[in-house]
């Protein structure tokens, strides 16, 4: 008896024993008693009902709380199970909970009883949430599909460098197939052994290590490659494994190199360009290397360009750049600027002699013509040189002084070269500051015109008159035309200039006409720049009607070395001007070198004799002479003509003996503003006669 109560002991305990290994684990544990349906749960959830798949619980056809994708798997592992198909049953499920959320759970059980014939009386299982591990299983899953599909190759090597994984972009990178990489040391086969040892060495004291490689592809061809690799590291923090992330960097590099060619190389010659220049400059000035910069510039490009045609003018470019380069020693760098602008830096031997003869040799090679596709062309070539440290000591400045050297050569008449120096940048600082005032006064309207009678020497009347341009600056004042207008001529602003000239004398000669103050013909100073415009007539004819003055009434004064350059093509442009009904002026006659052959084919109106002849006339009987002969010429050609600058009354006396038509000069009145004549016109419109005086000026 005491033996059972004994035996009775121990079965409890053993009871005891299996509960708290069952609450220890989570598990509840079930005995489904299949004769009865009844099913016993032990340390049950309260979040989870049993799982009704229609056997063990539930009907067959009534609502089940199982995962509707996992029902029919459940029932079939049972049905195999009560087959005796399997030893046991065990499923992994979804179970829906009280608080309507899916539950993972792993439900393992088995036929403990059956009766004679071998059918199953009784069943005894436990289930497990497994919803972690299957939460956890998910993204470990996740995880393999995100390395499988990263663009980036990826590999990872035991911790003696070999291969034990690698992904599918590893292999399609290296066109090598899995079974080539595993097992495999890992090595960079386009280097020397010491540099992978090198590598190994920095992983296992570093833990990490990136760069870019080369490295081979299965087919024999190289890419180059960006690697990263980091130790992995254990529990017990001791070094397991690699793994490696790269990636083909090839593109990536070919068109950054693209790229800094953009940036640092002109498209169409591919010399370097200015900001690569002034990186060089500036790492030169950086470790005090002496050095010599030119600057060249091409005599007369524009109007090969302009009458050419920018294809043609593109291809003379290239030809120009292939020429200085095969003109200057190897040791020396060529730099395209920009436009028609080169530049060449000598930081060997950069002293003032061997900087004269290469620039004297470029020169020389642009004697040559150059063969476009319609003729052939000579190009000449403007060189400023300055030298470091000598002229300065700032890439900035350098570069400024060698533009002021090279304008200062092509000022001279190009195709020469020329040395910087200090007098040449104060001279160009002068002009730097009247070109912006130039600028200051297009931009701002600050140009007025002022207006200088014409008397007609036999009446004693006002013939005309002619306009003339003034800059009236705020701060500066008046600016007179001599300090700006040859300035506007070489920097091509004279056309603006001489626009806004011909409009504001056009307007305010009209109101004079309306006012019934004037009925002659006001004069403009053509420029040989606005001479040269294709659009010429056009402009003028866009003037008239904006004004409303009568062609008749404008008189353009045109000089004689204008016109003298071209004259066939000068005779053409004349000839569409007269047509107009405009009058036409050779103004500054005497100075030039026209022909009389020239003269008689112009089809002008008036001679304008200069003030250089007028000045002496009184004094020299060599003056008196010449004017006398262009007066007699001019009337045998049927022209009228005016004398110019006149201020003492012997000259005066002297050109109405001469019969000359009309005099301007001081001796009547200087310029004076649009108030100021509009008087001199009332009083003249008054039969008041301007009276003559004697105002000799400096």
């Amino acid at each position: 008896r005491s033996s059972d109560l004994e035996i009775q002991k121990q079965i409890a305990k053993s009871e005891e024993r299996l509960k708290l290994s069952l609450w220890g684990s989570g598990d509840e544990m079930w005995d489904w008693d299949i004769e009865t349906g009844q099913i016993y749960r032990s340390n049950i959830w309260g979040s989870l009902e049993f799982p009704q798949d229609g056997q063990r619980s539930g009907t067959e056809s009534g609502e089940s709380n199982i995962h509707p994708m996992d029902q029919d798997r459940v029932r079939e592992a049972l049905n195999k199970h009560f087959y005796g198909e399997t030893d046991h049953f065990e499923a992994a499920y979804r179970v829906k909970g009280k608080s309507n959320d899916w539950v993972w759970i792993l439900d393992r059980a088995k036929i403990v009883e059956r009766d004679e014939n071998d059918s199953a009386l009784r069943m005894t299982g436990t289930i497990k949430n497994i919803t972690n591990f299957k939460q956890a299983e998910e993204q470990l899953k996740l995880f393999e599909r995100a390395i499988q599909n990263i663009s980036e190759g990826m590999f990872i090597l035991d911790n003696q460098f070999t291969f034990v994984e690698v992904n599918k972009a590893c292999c399609d990178l290296s066109m090598l197939t899995k079974q080539d990489f595993v097992g495999q040391l890992f090595n960079f086969d386009l280097y020397p052994d010491s540099y992978s040892e090198q590598i190994r060495t920095i992983l296992k004291q570093q833990g990490r290590w990136n760069n870019e490689v080369e490295s081979v592809k299965g087919n024999g061809s190289s890419f180059l490659m960006e690697l990263s690799i980091d130790a992995i590291y254990d529990e017990q923090g001791e070094l397991s494994h690699y793994v490696g992330v790269f990636s083909d960097v090839s593109r990536r590099k070919q068109q950054e190199e693209e790229l800094r060619k953009l940036t640092n190389n002109d498209l169409l010659t591919n010399l370097p360009n200015r900001s690569n220049l002034m990186v060089t400059l500036g790492n030169l000035v950086k470790r005090d290397s002496h050095h010599t910069l030119m600057v060249l510039d091409l005599d007369n490009f524009k109007k090969i360009n302009d009458s050419l045609g920018h294809q043609v003018g593109d291809d003379l470019l290239i030809q120009v750049s292939e020429r200085i380069q095969a003109a200057v020693p190897s040791h020396t760098s060529i730099y395209r600027l920009g436009g028609d602008e080169f530049a060449i830096l000598v930081d060997k031997n950069p002293d003032i002699g061997s900087s004269a003869v290469l620039a004297k040799n470029v020169i020389h090679a642009f004697e040559t013509p150059f063969d476009l596709v319609s003729e052939r062309v000579v190009v000449g070539l403007s060189i400023g040189i300055v030298l470091y440290p000598e002229d300065d000591q700032n890439e900035q400045a350098l570069l400024r002084k060698a533009d002021i050297a090279m304008y200062h050569a092509k000022s001279a008449g190009g195709n020469r070269y020329q040395f910087y120096s200090e007098s040449l940048n104060k001279n160009a600082i002068r002009q730097l500051e009247v070109e912006n005032l130039i600028r200051e006064g297009l931009k701002d309207d600050l140009f007025e015109v002022y207006y200088q009678p014409k008397i007609d020497l036999k009446t004693g009347q006002m013939a005309g008159m002619e306009a003339l341009v003034r800059l009236n600056h705020p701060e500066h004042g008046l600016i007179p035309p001599t300090k700006f207008i040859p300035l506007a001529e070489e920097n091509g602003l004279i056309v603006e200039i001489g626009d806004i000239v011909l409009k504001k004398a056009c307007f305010a000669a009209q109101k004079w006409r309306s006012q019934g103050l004037f009925s002659g013909r006001v004069a403009v100073n053509l420029s040989s720049k606005q001479f040269a415009l294709p659009d010429l007539q056009l402009r003028i004819e866009s003037i008239l009607r904006l004004t409303q003055l009568p062609a008749a009434n404008l008189e353009l004064e045109i000089t004689e070395g204008t016109v003298i350059k071209e004259p066939e093509k000068a005779i053409k442009v004349m000839q569409q001007l007269s047509k107009m009904g405009v009058s036409l002026a050779l103004d500054d006659f005497g100075t030039g070198y026209s022909s009389l052959s020239y003269l008689k084919r112009f089809p002008i109106h008036t001679l304008k004799i200069d003030k250089a002849f007028v000045d002496d006339i009184d004094k020299s009987d060599r003056d008196l002479k010449m004017v006398d002969s262009i007066i007699t010429i001019a009337h045998n050609m049927g022209l009228s003509v005016v004398g110019e600058g006149v201020e003492e009354p012997s000259q005066l006396n002297i050109l109405r003996a001469l019969k000359c038509e009309e005099i301007q000069g001081y001796i009547y009145s200087k310029a004076v503003t649009e108030i100021e004549f509009t008087k001199l016109l009332r009083l003249d419109a008054n039969n008041q006669q301007l009276p003559p005086k004697s105002v000799k000026t400096n």
